[in-house]
């Protein structure tokens, strides 16, 4: 993921590059969910280097040890978790490919909408109304309009999910804490996006994801304080004109 974000005032053709740059980095976020933005200076994110390759429990494999789930078993315990958390409040501590961290608060409401805060310094926010999604930042008043289907959080925003028929299930990993669920989906934006989601063993929630875009960089995002129950103001997911900002102070 790269971002590059200059200030008003410079010339003509770099703003217009920062700008370009920009909304490439918004989708790039969108994808990982999401990569951070600072209020000021600018950052080139490194590539990061694919992780050592663990032990794995392939979907076939039949001799899981005692500390760990049948990979079936796992895979419709995550179709059961994302089925019946029709909403969704939670934090979010976000660590982008460059190794910079954010935190900001998240709201699902299903099927199809979200909305990504962050905190400042950052000035983002990506809202989902449904139908589009919108890649904002208010400090360059930009907004970038995407089809839904472009995103591969499939998992967050489907009314009703089948990991095996909407994603390439890759590998599940399990032992006696957590279980990961490794998972391709060629329908986004770019190309192939791998999507790795984390579940906790000792209730299954949901722990974290992380999402590695078609250009390889990778985005982290660890949930705290999730709330399945409170519904979410419906007015959070409007998008908003892109003619419309928030005072800047």
């Amino acid at each position: 993921m790269r971002g590059i974000y200059q200030p008003y005032g410079l010339a003509k053709r770099a703003h217009k590059l920062a700008e370009g740059l920009n909304m490439k980095s918004g989708m790039a976020l969108f994808f990982g969910l999401m990569l951070f933005v600072t209020a000021s200076g600018s950052s080139q994110a490194q590539k990061v280097q694919p992780p050592e390759k663990k032990a794995s429990s392939k979907l076939d494999d039949s001799k899981a040890s005692p500390a760990t789930l049948d990979p079936q078993i796992a895979i419709q315990m995550a179709d059961d978790y994302f089925n019946a958390a029709r909403v969704m409040t939670a934090d979010f501590v976000q660590v982008g490919a460059d190794g910079r961290r954010s935190e900001g608060k998240l709201y699902i409401s299903k099927p199809g909408r979200l909305r990504f805060e962050y905190a400042l310094p950052a000035t983002m926010e990506i809202i989902a109304d449904g139908t589009s999604v919108a890649i904002r930042d208010r400090k360059l008043q930009t907004q970038q309009i995407y089809f839904i289907g472009q995103t591969p959080l499939k998992f967050l925003l489907k009314e009703q999910l089948s990991l095996k028929r909407d994603v390439k299930i890759i590998d599940v990993v399990s032992d006696a804490r957590s279980t990961t669920i490794t998972l391709e989906d060629s329908a986004t934006f770019g190309g192939t996006s791998k999507i790795k989601i984390n579940f906790d063993n000792k209730d299954f929630s949901l722990k974290q994801w992380e999402v590695t875009d078609p250009q390889g960089y990778q985005t982290l995002v660890t949930l705290h304080n999730i709330d399945l129950k409170s519904v979410p103001n419906v007015g959070l997911f409007r998008i908003p004109s892109d003619s419309i900002w928030p005072s800047q102070n």
